[in-house]
């Protein structure tokens, strides 16, 4: 049997799933798809202790204990339904509908669980999320530049002269990028990992450039610098697909790879022969990681680093090119599911989820939130600012509803919990952020207890509140069928039917797949240098390092916290999700902190690994293809 991976990450796998008996017995990679190629992480491959953990909540469950301590009794869906319904009506009654905040991330990446709330509190009038917790600054950086968060298919990569794996741990976070990455060795790429400490994604690559923490920009305005002063750039390209280049070309004359070595902590001759080699050909793919805009420079990296491309003509070569995200490559009108047509007149006010703890301990919000329905996330551990976001989860007059597969930290501070389903228990569509696959996952697996999905639920509700009954009523297939219609060219002809049939079916987009080749969706209809839409929002129309509020750069600070916390992608948990697993939790062993030798020394700290840095020139480095001795670096993870 078939299914699809339904978990945050970009590779979206194709799964062959066994079941015997009813249970789940063996899960591994589609060998038939051309981006899973038979390959999963460690983490879905142990899916099945997942899907049957003792740890599933089974039924509707009350708290009848002090929030935060997890005791609840069980009761009946339909207790559970007519209290939420009662509870929601007063509080609209005495504080209006906005009192009311739902809050979801992508615990599921299937699109119909993902956005199965959206009607009915568009419906209700409740305050609405901005979800902006993981991608906003990267997006908002990369078609700042390209006008879309698009770009060339990482399939495409495999005949690359020069892969570039920049902030992207793809051994752990997008492990089928890692067939492809070796597949381009075989033919001959060389491959630069570029992160700030040395991943295992680094330890396979050819070249490792260590980078200090955020200053990544800094890194492309050098090598800018150098493609263009030694005029290893395609003017033909330049010329028909591009705005302000004579600009940009001025601007990076600011950052000599003299001054970025100082700023990146690379030398100045790595940073020459790193240019040099990634202007020797436009067959060279940039695979960018998510990670590396979660700070104050994060969407202007993102930005410069979709410049590169443009310079050398690499987004007309079908080997060549970058990519962030596919998303927008999924051309949906997203309205068939979110309903934003329910919403009254007046529009609700929308909260940031980063604000989660502040929102919910404001004496002066006015409605302040009475009421938190959460699902499809577990903001008591993946919020910022865990303190105060546990200090506004205990209130006690707040009305919490939990949806969950597990007795997760949020759920401990749940009124009701509701017992969810698993993705190979329901029926769902799913794209990826990392290929261009639509794919259609049946049910397997019938859902243990009363687990109910989130369309069913929301489905409960809406008919208990009197609104957006018509839309619940429509099974899940209908709504795929609906979103499949509505879509445009790059998914129009994909059919339920295909999908059943197939599984995964490619976007209709051409192979090889250049987005940017000789235009972009942007203002000017031209990749844009120096950006018009940015200059008039206030904000620097070229590419600009600016340092970190919180890094080196601020001497006080430095010397107050001289070392820098990165939190990289774990192997065997994915935020919260999997940490329910005895097998895995064996895996991961216990949590540690990495750091160079002479910072633990320095501190009293027990002995540790070192974390290795590259400072030899990739000229060296060709020589030898790996470097086994190398100085120690700064950062800890």
């Amino acid at each position: 049997m078939f299914s699809v991976c339904p978990h945050d990450c970009p590779s979206a796998c194709s799964l062959v799933v066994t079941v015997e008996d009813g249970r789940l017995t063996e899960v591994t990679g589609n060998p038939d798809r051309p981006f899973t190629q038979g390959v999963i992480c460690g983490k879905v491959r142990a899916y099945a202790e997942r899907v049957h953990s003792p740890l599933r909540v089974l039924h509707p469950l009350r708290r009848v204990g002090p929030k935060g301590e997890g005791t609840l009794e069980q009761i009946s869906w339909d207790a559970a339904i007519t209290e939420i319904a009662a509870r929601w009506r007063a509080i609209i009654a005495t504080d209006g509908a906005e009192a009311i905040l739902p809050f979801s991330y992508a615990g599921t990446m299937g699109q119909v669980q993902y956005y199965a709330g959206h009607p009915l509190f568009h419906a209700l009038g409740a305050s609405q999320l901005d979800r902006t917790i993981c991608v906003s600054t990267a997006y908002a950086g990369w078609r700042a530049t390209v006008g879309a968060v698009d770009g060339n298919d990482s399939e495409q990569m495999v005949g690359a002269d020069l892969v570039v794996l920049w902030g992207l741990s793809a051994a752990y976070s997008t492990i089928n990028v890692m067939t492809l990455v070796k597949q381009a060795r075989q033919r001959g790429a060389w491959v630069v990992a570029i992160d700030p400490y040395r991943t295992p994604t680094a330890e396979q690559a050819d070249e490792h450039l260590m980078v200090h923490p955020g200053t990544d920009t800094a890194l492309v305005l050098g090598v800018m610098h150098v493609l263009i002063s030694e005029g290893r750039v395609d003017r033909s390209y330049i010329a028909r697909a591009t705005a302000g280049y004579e600009r940009l070309a001025e601007h990076v004359k600011a950052y000599p790879p003299e001054r970025v070595a100082d700023i990146v902590g690379l030398p100045a001759a790595t940073i020459v022969a790193f240019a040099r080699l990634y202007g020797a050909s436009p067959r060279s793919f940039i695979r960018v990681g998510i990670g590396l805009s979660r700070h104050t420079n994060g969407g202007m990296t993102c930005r410069a680093i979709a410049c590169l491309p443009a310079l050398t003509g690499a987004y007309a070569d079908p080997h060549g090119g970058a990519l962030l995200s596919s998303s927008d490559g999924f051309e949906f009108d997203y309205s068939v599911l979110t309903r934003p047509d329910l919403t009254p007149p007046a529009a609700p006010r929308v909260i940031n989820m980063i604000h989660l703890g502040r929102v919910l301990t404001d004496p002066a919000l006015s409605p302040p939130v009475r009421s938190l329905y959460v699902y499809n996330s577990n903001p008591a551990a993946v919020c910022p600012n865990q303190a105060l976001v546990l200090r506004g989860l205990g209130r006690e007059d707040l009305f919490t509803v939990v949806h969950e597969q597990v007795m997760t930290d949020t759920a401990r501070y749940a009124d009701l919990v509701l017992p969810a389903t698993m993705s190979l228990e329901h029926e769902d569509l799913y794209r990826s952020y990392g290929h261009y696959h639509l794919q259609l996952a049946q049910p397997v697996l019938s859902p243990p207890g009363e687990a109910k999905s989130n369309w069913e639920v929301f489905g409960l509700l809406a008919r208990a509140l009197g609104v957006a009954e018509d839309h619940y009523a429509k099974p899940a297939e209908q709504l795929i069928r609906e979103l499949l219609a509505a879509g445009g060219q790059s998914v129009h002809g994909i059919t339920y039917e295909r999908l059943r049939e197939e599984h995964s079916v490619r976007l209709n987009l051409p192979r090889p797949y250049m987005l940017f080749a000789e235009s972009a969706p942007t203002p000017s209809g031209k990749i844009e240098f120096y950006s018009e839409r940015l200059a008039a929002q206030g904000h620097p129309p070229l590419p600009t390092y600016v340092p970190l509020v919180e890094g080196p750069d601020d001497v006080e600070r430095a010397r107050s916290y001289p070392l820098q916390c990165i939190v990289p992608p774990n192997r065997f948990f994915l935020n919260s999700s999997f940490s329910q697993s005895a097998l895995l939790r064996s895996r991961q062993k216990t949590p540690m902190v990495l750091i160079a030798p002479e910072d633990a020394a320095r501190r009293g700290a027990g002995s540790g690994r070192g974390i290795p840095c590259v400072s030899s020139t990739i000229e060296d480095r060709r020589a030898s293809r790996r470097t086994s001795a190398m100085p120690r670096g700064r950062a800890w993870s």
